[in-house]
């Protein structure tokens, strides 16, 4: 199994409850990133309900995490024959952390037709581009590997470019194959593109993250693009595309976020 798999795994306590373990690997600073609470949540649900892979993922953060174990209380709100529907509360030590509402199918079923107004990026070859310099910042250190095409600078030079954005790839750093889950936490593993506005910051907390997943990606690493276009009182959202190794956009995602800056600033 990969490191992935292992840190996200999850046992059934009864009907509808299951318990996983938040490790200390996936954390920035002390908190457990909120994609990888996201992706533990993901494999209970395609436990839970009759149909394996994300679709619409949705959740609110309603309190941080902590390192630990970790309670996911299912109700299955419809079981299609193409989808299954589910809400999912995640608890630690009686509080309700983190609240999911769900849809899932079977991705390898899918078909139709297919649009899209934006073409795959073109990025050089993953040992042409940069490291992120993320590990400075103890972001996924241990997990999860970024190698940058924009953005770079931020993190080494401290450097804003005004951008709003971040492209690049991504991979688990002990190169497992990514899988329809880990979809759900690469999709919040990319710095905030805020980052590119003000520099590095010490947080900015994720009120929302909703993940579309469109195909079970290729083996190889992810490219990516992180970006916002909005900042209104505090208030950012963060938009994320990823495509595989074959050129196929494989999840979409978007979240809103609270900026907080230095009191300086």
């Amino acid at each position: 199994m990969s490191q992935f798999a292992l840190d996200t795994a999850v046992v059934q306590i009864e009907d509808n409850l299951w318990r996983g373990e938040l490790h200390e690997g996936w954390r920035i600073g002390a908190v457990p990133n909120g994609g990888y609470v996201l992706a533990v949540a993901g494999r209970v649900l395609s436990q839970a309900l009759g149909h394996p892979d994300p679709l619409s993922v949705n959740a609110f953060y309603l309190a941080p995490t902590v390192l630990g174990p970790i309670d996911c209380r299912v109700e299955v709100l419809r079981a299609g024959r193409s989808i299954s529907h589910a809400s999912l509360q995640m608890f630690q030590q009686g509080e309700l952390k983190v609240q999911v509402t769900a849809a899932y199918t079977e991705l390898s079923a899918l078909a139709g037709e297919s649009w899209s107004a934006k073409p795959p990026p073109v990025y050089p070859p993953w040992d042409d581009c940069t490291p992120s310099g993320q590990d400075n910042v103890e972001f996924f250190r241990e997990r999860v590997e970024i190698r940058l095409v924009s953005g770079a600078e931020v993190f080494s030079r401290r450097e804003p470019n005004g951008s709003g954005e971040f492209n690049g790839w991504i991979r688990h750093r002990d190169c497992a194959t990514p899988d329809p889950i880990s979809l759900l936490m690469f999709a919040d593993a990319f710095a905030p593109p805020a980052f590119t506005i003000f520099g590095p910051l010490h947080w900015i907390p994720t009120v929302e993250l909703t993940v579309q997943v469109r195909a079970c990606p290729a083996p190889g690493p992810l490219q990516g693009r992180f970006y916002s276009r909005h900042l209104t009182r505090g208030v950012i959202e963060e938009d994320g595309e990823f495509w595989d190794s074959a050129g196929d956009l494989v999840a979409i995602s978007r979240q809103t976020a609270k900026l907080r800056l230095p009191a300086a600033r």
